[in-house]
């Protein structure tokens, strides 16, 4: 039920949105130098790896500065970016991702190697199932990189404040796993978007 309902939306999701996405391509590729896309190595059910997909919001280059990212303060990010991340407009090509089968529209938000290695025996039972676009630390952290924003030092707060009750929250998530739970996530997230 769940994978029929994720090849079924994503894919209605791209035909829709099709249009918005290629606006979006546009605007990237006149604001700033660089791809339209940016793909990042996530680890995923039973720890695969696959390639995350999203617009680029960030100068060529900018991941090998560091992982985290803080909001307004952070100078790597372009003016166009700044929007597409507020409005999560950025995560729409994941949608690409759900329809390949390497995510899911709800469940655990996938992470980067080295975070799941510091908490690997946590993730042992998060990664029985696909990361997806959106779950309840999603929901908690919509604005992450503002709370980041104002930490001294962004990279300690995330490995130990926050990561930490993102993956409280993903454990939540596996042992209330349902259908029916997955419908109301969806809608809180909507909700939380147009709210800003």
């Amino acid at each position: 039920m769940k994978r029929l309902f994720d090849i079924v939306f994503s894919l209605s999701a791209i035909l829709f949105l099709w249009p918005v996405m290629l606006f979006i391509a546009v605007i990237i590729l006149t604001g700033s130098p660089g791809g339209i896309f940016y793909r990042q190595i996530r680890i995923g059910k039973n720890f695969r790896e696959f390639n995350l997909l999203k617009f680029r919001t960030m100068r060529p280059g900018s991941d090998q500065k560091g992982l985290i990212t803080v909001g307004g303060k952070d100078n790597r990010i372009t003016r166009e970016g700044y929007f597409l991340r507020k409005y999560k407009l950025d995560e729409l090509p994941q949608f690409f991702n759900i329809l390949l089968g390497d995510m899911s529209f709800v469940g655990p938000r996938p992470e980067v190697k080295k975070y799941v290695d510091m908490f690997q025996e946590r993730y042992k039972n998060i990664l029985q199932v696909k990361p997806g676009l959106t779950d309840y630390a999603s929901l908690e952290y919509i604005s992450e990189n503002e709370i980041l924003g104002k930490s001294s030092d962004p990279e300690k707060t995330y490995t130990e404040e926050i990561l930490p009750h993102k993956l409280d929250l993903a454990d939540l998530y596996v042992k209330r796993l349902s259908f029916a739970e997955d419908i109301r996530i969806i809608f809180r997230t909507l909700l939380k978007i147009i709210k800003g």
